[in-house]
């Protein structure tokens, strides 16, 4: 029996084997490499819900940027981001310092040179401006010896989060500067809503003093949502073709539908179904079964993080919705919690901020990530 890889790929961040319902926003930042500094998408942020396609499609733009001849520095926006994006570069010039001659970099004019192997730079002393431009510098020269276009460097931040807003003010500040000075920078950065509304805001959490992260509220905004079922059925069928295994029409049209529109259920049906196709063909058995498991799976991998971060107040919200088997009304949930509707805004509007439920019409509510419903239900069951 000739093995075959199971072509789909069901872990979070990593980049499925087709990017499906992203070729505009691809073409949008594709385009903004071409078309030389200050180009609005070069600085980008995408936001959207767990398992909504975020890091993949940083990835896909690192790979835009490779194809291009871009230095790309990947990084996930945790504390001490920024000296680990320097010390990055530092690898990188010292990697390379033979062709460092006779450029004019900062970091050759310190102490009359550096030694590269034992002498550690303070941030004081070499800041990753310093440190960008430099290697934006070393870049230029490049180009030129392999007769290359001017290419530059795309730095990708993971993760984003208010927590880390004073990093992320002093990271906009250089990102700022170096656009001024129309360096080849770009920036693509990433987070779900809850963690991201706050940098955006106009006020800190003060209510007074004035959020000075005015880089990110002028980023070109990508927010992700849920994908056509004609993209989904793409994304389930392409991967198979090349191999001997092939959908049943009936077991592809459940899938479809099993999917909701959400990229990582397409991966997680589609490695299922792979795994438990008979022969060469996935069945409707083998689609209905394979449905069951990736719903248990997203459950563990983006329902239970994601209530894990909300308040005991959130989470009773939740389950009064659940006892509906479409959109809640907000004064049936008002009743169900026993509160005024006053108060129960206060936590609608929290929940709608986190991207875990949506509005449907005036006074209606739905949840927002597919078996969400589902989910809330099971746990609630288990904690009687």
């Amino acid at each position: 029996m000739t093995y075959q890889p199971n072509p789909f790929n069901a872990t979070l961040g990593a980049t499925p084997p087709l990017l499906v319902g992203r070729s505009e926003i691809i073409r949008d930042f594709r385009f903004s490499l071409d078309d030389g500094p200050g180009t609005h998408e070069r600085i980008s942020l995408i936001v959207g819900s767990r398992g909504i396609g975020k890091t993949a499609l940083l990835n896909d733009f690192e790979d835009e940027a490779h194809q291009r001849g871009w230095l790309v520095l990947s990084e996930t926006a945790t504390s001490g981001f920024m000296l680990r994006l320097r010390n990055r570069i530092l690898r990188i010039l010292a990697k390379n310092q033979k062709q460092l001659t006779g450029l004019s970099l900062s970091i050759l004019g310190i102490g009359g040179g550096i030694n590269w192997g034992t002498e550690p730079l303070a941030e004081t002393t070499y800041s990753l401006r310093d440190a960008l431009k430099d290697l934006l510098e070393y870049k230029r020269n490049v180009d030129v010896c392999v007769n290359q276009p001017p290419a530059g460097v795309l730095i990708t931040l993971d993760e984003m989060h208010y927590q880390h807003t004073n990093e992320l003010i002093d990271f906009g500040v250089v990102i700022q500067h170096l656009v001024r000075e129309r360096e080849e920078i770009a920036v693509a950065m990433a987070g779900i809503p809850s963690s991201i509304k706050p940098l955006l805001a106009d006020r800190l959490d003060d209510g007074e003093s004035i959020n000075p992260a005015t880089f990110l509220r002028r980023a070109a905004r990508i927010e992700l949502g849920r994908v056509s079922d004609s993209d989904v059925r793409q994304g389930l069928e392409l991967p198979l073709r090349g191999s001997s295994v092939s959908w049943s029409e009936e077991a592809l049209d459940m899938a479809v539908r099993a999917c909701k529109g959400y990229p990582f259920m397409i991966q997680l049906v589609g490695q299922y179904s792979f795994r438990n196709k008979e022969e060469n063909c996935i069945t409707r058995v083998a689609a209905q079964e394979s449905i069951a498991m990736a719903k248990r799976k997203l459950g563990q991998l983006v329902h239970e993080p994601a209530l894990s971060e909300l308040s005991n107040v959130d989470k009773a919200f939740l389950r009064c919705m659940s006892y509906d088997d479409g959109p809640s009304h907000i004064s049936d949930i008002a009743q169900r919690m026993r509160r005024s509707k006053t108060y129960i805004s206060n936590y609608r509007r929290r929940l709608l901020d986190a991207e875990l439920i949506v509005e449907t019409e005036r006074g209606h509510i739905d949840f927002a990530l597919p078996y969400l419903r589902e989910y809330v239900r099971e746990q609630d069951r288990n904690r009687e």
